[in-house]
């Protein structure tokens, strides 16, 4: 289980950062982590190492883990600084749901469509929802992170702010070198330690990560999504996946009809009432988030050639709509005021080309959008 009540990654550092900042690049930039001496890390692993064996795992395992990892300062940084972004969900569907999302998943969808029948075949898990969690997970393997997983999880087990979790995932990231599925050089991640195309974490890849290729190894971290997907798969059909079913769909809609749902939700007013089914309900098990079971189950939709949903949000506080905050985007950038972007989404990236172009013009410098800006700018 990749259980994001006490661990978000994923969507959780993708998706949502992008959010933060207006404007995402497809790019996934190289870590640029670095271990740095630290006598107190080296006590810590100390210690492990004795605690590790007592879990069964062999000397060899454990001196292969550790040599050339380290204490990774920028990790306890970007764990003491993480922001519970508080979006709307027409700005998370902006990014979950984009134009470019669809279509990459519609090419994925293409590109793996012998693989993903069989898995669905297997686990009964729709095709398309397995690649929507790809999508948002890491932008269908663009963004699996490169970061060092037995460093990143000393790291933050040596912090102890969540130090017993963390260790935890550390001893089965033992287990997983031990087992043979990787090696330590290849057991990379983000920088808390979730892995691969579909960002499991240590303790869920022992427990629903599968072998779907045949080649005696479970292996999520390789170019070749196969297991990663067979993997998600497998994950959400224990969960409680119920074949045939859907997630949901906007009420009204034909899968919204298709029988009684668990409930019916709309995070946002104005905006769309969505009617749940059980396996919204197992979307969540995968991150406990409304929004993101959403942005699953409507990047899947889309993906198979669905419609949008056809309810407005209509304009936010400042009296702009979704298209108008893009076009505000495309004019900053237009202008010289580049907001990495037009998705409609207003984050750092926007501010500041705001504020700039605000500074340049001799206006109050606030960096929010507005109705006048817009104008101001060829409106």
């Amino acid at each position: 289980m990749i259980n994001r009540r006490t661990f978000s990654m994923g969507l959780g550092s993708t998706l949502l950062a992008a959010c933060s900042r207006g404007g995402v690049s497809s790019k996934a930039p190289a870590s640029r982590m670095k271990p740095v001496p630290n006598a107190g890390w080296d006590a810590w692993v100390a210690g492990f190492k004795g605690r590790a064996a007592s879990q069964g795992i062999s000397q060899s395992t454990i001196n292969s883990a550790f040599q050339g990892a380290g204490y990774l300062p920028e990790v306890i940084e970007r764990d003491r600084n993480q922001v519970e972004f508080k979006r709307s969900l027409e700005d998370y569907l902006a990014i979950a749901a984009s134009d470019e999302r669809i279509s990459t998943g519609r090419q994925m969808l293409q590109r793996h469509g012998g693989t993903l029948s069989r898995i669905e075949s297997q686990y009964g898990v729709d095709k398309e929802v397995v690649v929507a969690v790809w999508g948002l997970e890491s932008r269908y393997g663009a963004r699996r992170g490169d970061v060092p997983v037995v460093s990143a999880l000393s790291t933050l087990a040596y912090d102890g702010r969540r130090g017993q979790f963390f260790e935890s995932q550390l001893v089965a990231s033992m287990k997983i070198l031990q087992n043979g599925d990787t090696t330590p050089d290849n057991m990379t991640g983000s920088w808390a330690g979730a892995m691969g195309h579909t960002q499991f974490i240590p303790t869920s890849y022992l427990a629903y990560a599968v072998d779907f290729t045949g080649d005696g190894r479970r292996d999520i971290w390789s170019d070749d999504p196969t297991d990663s997907l067979a993997s998600t798969a497998a994950y959400l059909a224990r969960a409680g996946w119920v074949r045939g079913q859907p997630w949901g769909g906007e009420v009204g809609s034909a899968a919204a009809n298709s029988g009684t749902p668990v409930a019916v939700l709309q995070p946002q007013t104005p905006g769309p009432r969505i009617a749940v089914f059980r396996n919204f309900q197992v979307i969540k098990r995968y991150n406990n988030s409304d929004s993101y079971a959403i942005g699953v189950g409507h990047l899947a939709d889309r993906i198979a050639g669905g419609a949008p949903f056809q309810a407005s949000f209509g304009p936010d506080a400042t009296g702009l709509t979704l298209e108008d905050r893009k076009e505000l985007q495309r004019r900053l950038t237009s202008a010289g005021y580049d907001t990495q972007g037009a998705d409609g989404v207003v984050g750092k990236n926007t501010e500041s080309a705001i504020s700039a172009y605000q500074r340049a013009n001799g206006l109050a410098v606030t960096g929010k959008p507005s109705v006048e800006l817009l104008r101001r700018l060829g409106g």
